[in-house]
């Protein structure tokens, strides 16, 4: 860790959390990721090598903490690491507040259906399975089908046809669905222009947007 020279305690933060990448980690771990992989899902664009040096600065500042159970080796925040979820909240409010629109390079299908088979409320689903079959139109065919899959309390993302019969099949861009689901947008903006058409039930086209919910960060920012 590189120093700053300064006695400002923003600063003496600033040494271990400025680097590229070690605040996102901090956020997946607080957000629910505790392995090498899940924490990969939730930087897909990090590289392997670099997630293992931040993980190792972090520990080295005594931000997280190395655990091994049934012959799996996990990360954990430690007390000081867990009393970031502020910070981080608080940032991600600022941002979803003050900064505008997204570049392209911003959407990640990846990251999108990663946040949401974490987050959504999957008590307002039906206990059976229930599938959402979403088909991405502004990209290319290869990476354009997604699949939503809750049976119960579990949640799948695929991103090759899991053989199951489709509830709603959700036609949209990626930018609209990642605009959804940081309340960029409405449902009702979004169904009224034609940038999102649902096919199937009309009683579970209409439950859709409750399924899916938005982004946690949303609701702190008041959107």
């Amino acid at each position: 860790m590189t120093s700053y020279g300064q006695f400002c305690p923003v600063a003496k933060a600033m040494e271990i959390l400025d680097e590229r990448w070690t605040l996102l980690v901090v956020r997946e771990m607080l957000a629910g990721s505790r392995h090498f992989n899940e924490l990969r899902r939730g930087v897909p664009r990090m590289s392997p090598a670099l997630l293992s040096k931040r993980l190792r600065t972090l520990e080295r500042a005594g931000l997280v903490r190395r655990e091994r159970g049934r012959g799996k080796v996990g990360y954990a925040l430690t007390d000081a690491g867990r009393d970031l979820e502020g910070v981080v909240g608080a940032l991600g409010v600022w941002s979803l507040r003050w900064i505008g629109e997204l570049g392209e390079e911003d959407l990640d299908p990846h990251l999108l259906f990663w946040d949401m088979r974490r987050t959504i409320p999957v008590e307002a689903w039906p206990r059976t399975r229930t599938v959402l079959a979403f088909h991405l139109t502004d990209l290319p065919p290869g990476a354009a089908a997604w699949w939503l899959v809750v049976a119960g309390d579990e949640v799948d993302v695929c991103d090759h046809d899991p053989g199951f019969d489709v509830t709603v099949d959700v036609e949209t861009s990626l930018r609209t669905l990642v605009e959804l689901w940081r309340a960029d947008t409405t449902w009702e903006r979004a169904l009224g222009s034609g940038a999102v058409r649902l096919t199937g039930p009309s009683d579970a086209r209409r439950a859709v947007p409750g399924w899916l919910g938005r982004m946690r960060l949303a609701d702190l920012a008041g959107a």
